[in-house]
């Protein structure tokens, strides 16, 4: 475990993905994360069934492990008195406070910010919601595909013109996961900010406001031009050495030559083609520009004739970017990503071994080694006593419903 966030504690009020991976990520750089859930139910997310078209089967629950790796889980039901005594005992020896609750919820439960500002006046407090704090949605919920993805105009910008549908979402949690890294950011740079002037900071992040941020170089340009920005094309129209090409197996593989005919030369050396650079029709930057449809047929032509094995060994020294179009499990085992750690070995509490994604910001070149979740309420009678609690007392806590 990287430990860059050793002797920080996180309570996390919150269910299903964007805010618990935010903390999940704040447990993998060492902070002690209690995940608070109903002390019965659970954090609805347990009962998912699937993710995108991967179902949720056997005995390792993936969701849940994304998003809730290595964290404490306490059950407690915050809608009772005693409960929410529980937690504010909680508050008071942690560092961070992070929920998605949605504002109404919070101010029912007590957890307004004038309130918990008031109370705990040294906690970092981060909200997660689909549409921010203000506006007259505020109290909406949402999930990443209808906000992140959809709303925030990147469905459209991923689908090409003339498809029957939108895009939809690459992964299930994609919007997730990416803003809950970038909350964990925020809650780090908060936590440095208290420390050096003694006040606490609020994070807000919106799955819309991140969606917006994730489209932010087309949305600028289309508020500044007042055009909606197209799909990107498949072959770019001035420079076919930024497209995408299909080799004879079905595969594709993505050029990255962005400086176009500066980088012709030694893209024809390394398919073979040496001829090419003579051609009259790319003798010039501008000529190349021109003929970007030509180049593009060539190239089109040529990486079909040949499976994606042989192109892939005529492109290893080519000193430019290129990319091969992988699937997800290849993704999982490029070797880049296997040397750089980003897939860890690990067990979950019931010993069962699986493969997780690691979050990928790494400090001193260490790899971070994820621990597994908790199951619901595991850690509760572990908590309490870390709080002070005698047996008496959590013994008339889960008496009265409190806890389990």
């Amino acid at each position: 475990m990287t430990g860059i966030l050793e002797g920080i504690r996180v309570v996390e009020v919150a269910q299903y993905v964007f805010v618990p991976v935010c903390t999940g990520v704040l447990a993998e750089w060492g902070a002690d994360v209690i995940k608070v859930e109903h002390p019965t139910q659970g954090d609805a997310y347990r009962g998912l069934r699937g993710t995108g078209s991967l179902a949720i089967t056997g005995p390792v629950n993936y969701a849940i492990e994304h998003a809730n790796r290595g964290k404490r889980s306490v059950g407690i039901d915050l809608r009772r008195a005693d409960g929410r005594e529980v937690l504010d005992s909680l508050l008071a020896d942690a560092d961070v406070l992070a929920t998605n609750l949605l504002p109404a919820s919070r101010d029912r439960l007590g957890l307004d910010l004038e309130t918990l500002q008031r109370v705990h006046p040294h906690l970092v407090i981060a909200r997660g919601t689909a549409l921010g704090e203000r506006g007259p949605e505020k109290d909406r919920g949402g999930f990443d595909h209808a906000v992140y993805w959809a709303r925030s105009g990147a469905q459209h910008g991923a689908t090409p013109d003339g498809a029957e549908r939108p895009s939809p979402m690459p992964s299930g949690a994609f919007g997730d996961s990416t803003a809950g890294l970038a909350m964990a950011g925020g809650i780090a740079a908060a936590l440095l900010a208290r420390e050096r002037t003694g006040k606490a900071p609020v994070v807000d992040l919106s799955l819309l406001g991140f969606g917006i941020w994730s489209m932010a170089s087309a949305t600028t340009g289309s508020m500044l031009t007042g055009e909606n920005a197209k799909p990107l094309p498949r072959v770019p129209a001035t420079n076919p050495l930024a497209g995408t090409y299909r080799t004879a197996d079905g595969r594709w593989i993505t050029l990255g030559c962005l400086k176009g005919f500066y980088e012709w030369p030694q893209l024809c050396h390394a398919l073979g083609q040496p001829d090419w650079i003579d051609d009259p029709r790319f003798r010039t930057a501008p000529l190349f520009a021109e003929h970007t449809e030509e180049c593009a047929a060539m190239l089109e032509a040529l990486f079909a004739s040949a499976p994606l094995a042989i192109w892939k060994e005529k492109l290893s020294d080519l000193d430019a970017v290129w990319g091969i179009v992988q699937t997800n499990l290849e993704a999982a085992r490029d070797p880049q990503v296997a040397a750089n750690g980003h897939v860890a070995q690990i067990k979950t509490m019931n010993d069962e071994p699986f493969e997780l994604v690691a979050s990928p910001i790494q400090f001193n070149e260490n790899p971070p080694q994820p621990r597994p979740a908790p199951q619901a309420g595991q850690h509760t009678e572990e908590i309490l006593r870390d709080l002070g609690m005698d047996w008496t007392r959590i013994a008339d806590l889960k008496k009265s419903g409190a806890i389990n």
